[in-house]
């Protein structure tokens, strides 16, 4: 593992041992206390306490069976503050190859499985105790300022969240199309750090005076684009993970932004307000269109396909007759009666300018027929085929037609095809 710190002038020597790979030694900022001797006017010398803000620190590099890498840092003037950082995804891994379950990794994640069922099960059995359990074994291992005359006084460590992350990662199915769906979430949720905003995500009432800025931030240069907000001291990021899946983070930096205090055994309630602002996020995210379609879905449209054995021809996107058929139905969608071959051709006589410099139709009945049940049967969305039904042209005289689903009431759907025999 790498040995460099995040002070300048970091020391560091390595340690033969099975488990520990790295001890680095730095001065860091910190709130701590040490003492120092001044002189009085007759020249003599008393002790001072005073405050220090760069003291040293050891930073032990471990490499655990069960979480694998993880560091405990110390803090060498009293109170002797220790801080003990892991990854909850590196745990789940090893419990995963302990278990001989299938999995492919991701940085910092798990891309996909054979049973993802079983891996979320695990992945929820991570709890308090298991991180107590691994900070004690390693305490007793490792040299730290409590000996054992001072444990046995009751002088010892006592675990509290000074930060927790909380992750949630969807893995794409069409990676090369994520970047610009994420792209296009960026554009379109600037306004995603407004105070509104936040309630809805957090699920808390935001007043004038909730403390914090609110904002919302994008960062682009040098970087993965990444959609940052803030919510007081905690924030939500949201960035594409190796060009491979969307990642959601919520950062809890202070867990009295939530009314929880930070004892280790609150973990269960921050885990859960971690993880539902993730999905409240993605709830209150919008886009105005699907930038997803892919080429599956475009050859679906444009190649003639067979359904419920009927066959309906390739909707050419770039021809003005489609482009015109679209949009005549688009005029009938609300009509509850229907409409007849006329309708269609007389509009769409019109969308191609041909009602008065053509002798013609511009289609025939028949043609007009295949073109309207065409974009029913190509539609891939069950939404799409729903609102495509509604505007399906209605000929009784024509058994081959596309006719419309009886979705009216017994006695006004009689009543309306009284209506129509009369017109027809």
């Amino acid at each position: 593992m790498p040995g460099t710190t995040k002070s300048t002038g970091a020391t560091c020597d390595l340690v033969l041992a099975k488990h520990t790979l790295f001890i680095g030694k730095a001065q860091e900022k910190a709130s701590v206390f040490r003492t120092e001797k001044r002189r009085r006017p007759d020249g003599s010398r008393y002790p001072w306490i005073i405050r220090s803000k760069t003291p040293v620190h050891y930073y032990v590099y471990i490499l655990d069976r069960d979480f694998g890498p993880l560091f405990i840092k110390f803090c060498s003037y009293f109170p002797y503050a220790a801080k003990l950082c892991l990854n909850g995804h590196e745990w789940l891994k090893r419990q995963l190859t302990q278990r001989d379950v299938a999995y492919e990794p991701l940085d910092n994640g798990i891309r996909s499985s054979e049973d993802p069922a079983r891996v979320q099960r695990i992945a929820n059995t991570l709890d308090a105790s298991k991180i107590d359990a691994v900070f004690r074994k390693w305490l007793r291992r490792l040299p730290h300022p409590f000996t054992a005359g001072h444990r046995r006084a009751g002088y010892r460590y006592q675990l509290s969240i000074l930060q927790a992350e909380f992750a949630l990662t969807q893995v794409l199915d069409r990676p090369q199309t994520g970047r610009c769906f994420f792209e296009e979430v960026i554009r379109e949720n600037l306004d995603i750090g407004r105070p509104d905003q936040m309630q809805l995500i957090f699920n808390r009432r935001v007043t004038r005076r909730t403390p914090g800025q609110f904002r919302t931030r994008v960062l682009t240069h040098g970087v993965v684009p990444s959609l940052h907000v803030d919510y007081k001291k905690s924030k939500v990021k949201q960035y594409h993970k190796e060009g491979q899946a969307l990642r959601t983070e919520t950062t809890i930096n202070d867990t009295y932004d939530f009314e929880i205090g930070r004892a280790l055994s609150n973990l269960p309630a921050l885990r859960e307000i971690g993880f539902a602002a993730n999905r409240r996020l993605l709830h209150v995210e919008h886009l105005s269109h699907d930038c997803r379609i892919g080429h599956d879905h475009l050859d679906a449209v444009t190649q003639p396909v067979v359904v419920q054995q009927q066959r309906a021809a390739g909707l050419r996107v770039g021809d003005r007759r489609v482009h015109a058929l679209m949009h005549t139905l688009c005029l009938f969608a609300l009509n509850p009666t229907g409409f007849r071959h006329r309708d269609v051709r007389t509009s769409t006589a019109q969308l191609l300018g041909r009602l008065h410099s053509a002798p013609r139709w511009p289609c025939s009945t028949s043609a007009s027929t295949r073109g309207v049940c065409a974009p029913r049967r190509h539609s891939p969305h069950p939404d799409h085929v729903a609102a495509l039904q509604r505007s399906n042209v209605w000929t009784p005289r024509s058994p081959n037609s596309c006719r419309r689903p009886n979705l009216l009431p017994k006695k006004l759907a009689s009543t309306t095809r009284n209506l129509s025999a009369q017109v027809t």
